[in-house]
């Protein structure tokens, strides 16, 4: 068992965190740099102001009479949509870019450490059993999980309920050459249950459940509330030998101790487990945690 530690990906052309700092950061996709609100940058700047101004090409800015949406104010050479790319070992996928009304770009780029434990244990596992590996990716977003699984050889079904974030998922993986990876626009929960009926197994399951959230038939996701009843779900459904989770929570105030006691509890005591904080350096050396993880092979 690995300790408490924290994981942050390197060695990544495509991604880096320039600055933090008076709750925004700076970041570069690419060779964009983007300003963005960031409630745990509670530190001041090592940048000046008029630095931050002159390097970045688009900045997002909160609507007041909303708690989530916002606009972007972008420079003329700006583009509404690119790609970037994101290699470790022989993978190699692509990720579509692009500025929406939430503050999101279309990726997470503290997962990329996720994504290559998912990449090592599938190719692990593969290379154990006569058959290829079947991954469970829940709230999967765009799809950066999906495809760093896909890239090991796994079959991989992917679940969201919002249909245009499945499509935007379809475009990475035609555009990165891979294919073969099923589709579903559900509410995960209902989703997991029904696989629990159907007696379905997978190698690998990856949960990155958002603090609140709605199903694409208004079904009400609150974190608090519902993750219980999910993991239970879950650990019905992984497979007792040969398999692995990687669970995170965005949610503030939520720490990878709860992650690490709740799975326990549901899926077992873990012999090979990590927990800690994803996080990113800065240039100035200031560490910007993105979230908790908890991850486990058995």
């Amino acid at each position: 068992m690995k300790g408490h530690e924290l994981l942050s990906p390197t060695e990544w052309r495509d991604y880096e965190l320039i600055d933090s700092g008076n709750f925004e950061k700076l970041e570069r996709f690419g060779k964009w740099v983007l300003i963005r609100p960031e409630p745990q940058a509670i530190w001041q700047k090592s940048m000046t102001e008029d630095e931050w101004q002159n390097v970045a090409h688009a900045m997002f800015r909160k609507d007041s009479r909303s708690e989530d949406r916002g606009e972007w104010s972008c420079k003329s050479q700006m583009p509404e949509q690119w790609w970037i790319e994101y290699k470790y070992k022989e993978m190699n996928f692509k990720m579509r870019m692009g500025l929406t009304s939430f503050k999101h770009v279309g990726i997470f780029p503290e997962q990329a450490s996720n994504w290559n434990f998912a990449y090592d244990n599938i190719k692990d596992i593969a290379a154990k059993q006569a058959t290829k590996p079947k991954v469970l990716n829940l709230f999967a977003y765009t799809g950066g999980a999906t495809l760093a699984a896909c890239s090991a050889g796994a079959d991989v079904t992917h679940v969201d309920s919002v249909k245009q974030v499945v499509s935007w998922s379809k475009e990475n993986m035609e555009r990165s050459e891979l294919d073969g990876i099923r589709w579903i626009i559900d509410d995960a929960l209902k989703f997991v249950k029904r696989e629990v009926k159907r007696g379905s197994i997978y190698n690998g399951i990856i949960l990155d459940p958002p603090a609140y959230g709605r199903g694409p038939d208004g079904e009400r996701w609150i974190l608090e509330q519902n993750i219980g009843e999910l993991l239970e779900a879950c650990s019905k459904i992984l497979a007792p030998k040969n398999g692995f989770l990687i669970f995170n929570l965005y949610s503030m105030g939520l720490s990878a101790l709860l992650a690490k006691s709740a799975t326990n509890q549901l899926f077992g005591k873990a012999e090979n487990e990590e927990f800690g904080e994803l996080y990113f350096t800065d240039n100035s050396k200031k560490a910007l945690p993105l979230g908790v993880f908890y991850r486990f092979r058995r």
